[in-house]
């Protein structure tokens, strides 16, 4: 492995997801998935989220459509919060997931509003719409 790859990776996928859940994901590391945790970081964050062509942002919006046509919730729960971290807005969001259902497929555009929104629940993000009574 290297190292420097490894940092860079740490610090790129700290920066993203927080440095909670990034601890949580080590704390669970042993022998079984250590060489897991430190490819994931060394090649996903280190590789390709410190590359400078692409703003974290971008690739944010990026991974949620990835995640949404795989239909791999827990990910893309992940990564909606990252993308909002990462300063996406509720717009760009929508039309990210607009995107989805249109090339991956209705179904995977329904579950992915239905993931989005239980995020925005969590995270007790209102739409400005639903302020005045109206139901998204």
């Amino acid at each position: 492995m290297t190292d420097s790859k490894f940092d860079e990776g740490m610090a790129a996928r700290r920066r993203v997801l927080g440095d909670e859940y990034v601890d949580r994901a080590f704390a669970g590391v042993d022998s079984f998935n250590r060489e897991f945790q430190e490819t994931v970081t060394e090649y996903c964050w280190g590789g390709v989220w410190t590359r400078s062509v692409l703003t974290d942002k971008q690739r944010s919006l990026n991974n949620l459509c990835i995640l949404s046509a795989l239909n791999r919730s827990h990910e893309f729960k992940t990564h909606l919060r990252a993308a909002i971290g990462n300063g996406c807005t509720l717009e760009e969001i929508r039309d990210t997931l607009m995107q989805v259902s249109v090339y991956a497929g209705v179904p995977a555009g329904v579950e992915a509003f239905r993931l989005a929104r239980e995020v925005l629940n969590d995270l007790g993000i209102v739409p400005d719409d639903m302020m005045d009574g109206e139901s998204a």
